[in-house]
């Protein structure tokens, strides 16, 4: 680990020790926090043209913006572990394990299973399609793992690959991932989830500008109708995946 950060770990454990406020933090309490800090690194990233990446953001000063939101980010990364240290759960460097064992799991492609890096040949013979196609069989199989661990049935639990998707993301960045997970299964379970059909005319979505303009119209209609968007879209894939959970136990 890198002196900058293994600074960073002291700094927050002797903030913990001496720090009234820091010391009375809870995983609970921060959980806003997180959110935030992810958001105002998105923030940031969003307010470049992707065409602009990375050239402008050198001369415009924006890597600087970016680098200290990302910092935030990381700073709770390390208070989270510090807390669950503290209480015997796991370490920073647990934490920094986990996601290097995962990212190793998930792409076998560039490494073997111990770790180390495969022949140039291996890694020049990776396809896009080979690469998606094991990402999902390795987390199929992995929440198939987690379901038996949790005693839970792991046909409902990895239910067209929805049961992952964070409870708390946003409606519709919840709808994205489960539209985007459900094209990558080699039968698309959305097909018969009875889906009534949209007489919205996909010549309106040629890019993002058109699809935001029709995204705030329909906004605009459903406050008309004193309805909330938001919690519609939540509510109609908590209805989805329940659909989808059955049909996999069933089926």
């Amino acid at each position: 680990m890198s002196e900058a950060v293994d600074h960073l770990v002291w700094v927050v454990a002797r903030l913990r020790e001496h720090c009234p406020w820091t010391r009375r933090l809870t995983h609970d309490v921060l959980t806003e926090y997180l959110v935030e800090e992810a958001y105002e690194a998105v923030e940031v990233i969003e307010s470049v043209p992707a065409a602009a990446w990375p050239e402008g953001p050198l001369m415009d000063g924006t890597y600087e913006r970016l680098r200290l939101e990302m910092g935030d980010v990381l700073f709770q990364v390390v208070l989270h572990s510090a807390i669950a240290q503290d209480a015997g759960g796991f370490t920073f460097d647990g934490t920094v394990a986990a996601i290097t064992d995962k990212m190793i799991r998930r792409n076998p492609h560039v490494f073997h299973p111990d770790g180390s890096l495969r022949s140039a040949r291996e890694l020049a013979s990776a396809s896009i399609a080979d690469i998606e196609k094991n990402w999902e069989r390795i987390k199929k199989e992995e929440r198939a793992a987690a379901a038996s661990f949790e005693g839970a049935p792991a046909a409902v639990a990895g239910a067209a690959g929805f049961a992952d998707v964070p409870a708390h993301l946003p409606a519709l960045a919840a709808a994205a991932k489960v539209v985007d997970r459900a094209a990558r299964q080699p039968v698309d379970p959305l097909a018969g989830a009875g889906l009534p059909p949209s007489d919205l005319d996909p010549a309106v979505l040629q890019d993002e500008t058109e699809l935001g303009a029709e995204l705030f119209r329909l906004v605009q209609h459903s406050r008309a109708a004193g309805l909330d968007p938001e919690r519609a879209l939540r509510r109609h894939l908590t209805r989805l995946r329940h659909d989808l959970s059955g049909t996999a136990a069933t089926g």
